[in-house]
């Protein structure tokens, strides 16, 4: 059975950080794309980041150069480092695991990340 679960969401302050993971099980993990994705209220959901096993990372715009994607493959769990939060960061957290980018993969049920003074 394939699983995916996210955690590390929370309230913070504009400016500071948080480091979300999203733990795998029932797949070979190495093989897959790895992806963090967002969903704020009334918007639809959007690409943060992706990892492949061997290839380079991709960022949206909106957060380059402050949330960083990693992984760890013994441990079968992706991360994502959020630096310099701001209100706009405010959604839900998806995990995304696939094989290549044009399949729709598995998904998490998402962690809450507020961004709030």
């Amino acid at each position: 059975q394939v699983q995916l679960g996210e955690s590390g969401g929370g309230l913070v302050q504009p400016g500071e950080s948080l480091r979300l993971s999203c733990t795998t099980s029932g797949l070979t993990f190495n093989i897959y794309i790895m992806g963090w994705y967002r969903q704020a209220p009334g918007k639809q959901r959007e690409l943060v980041a992706t990892i492949p096993s061997g290839g380079t990372t991709n960022y949206s715009d909106s957060v380059k150069g402050r949330f960083t994607i990693s992984r760890d493959n013994p441990k079968n769990t992706t991360y994502l480092q959020m630096n310099s939060l701001k209100p706009e960061d405010t959604a839900v957290y998806y995990c995304n695991a696939r094989i290549t980018f044009s399949s729709p993969g598995r998904w998490g049920q998402g962690t809450q990340v507020t961004v709030s003074s």
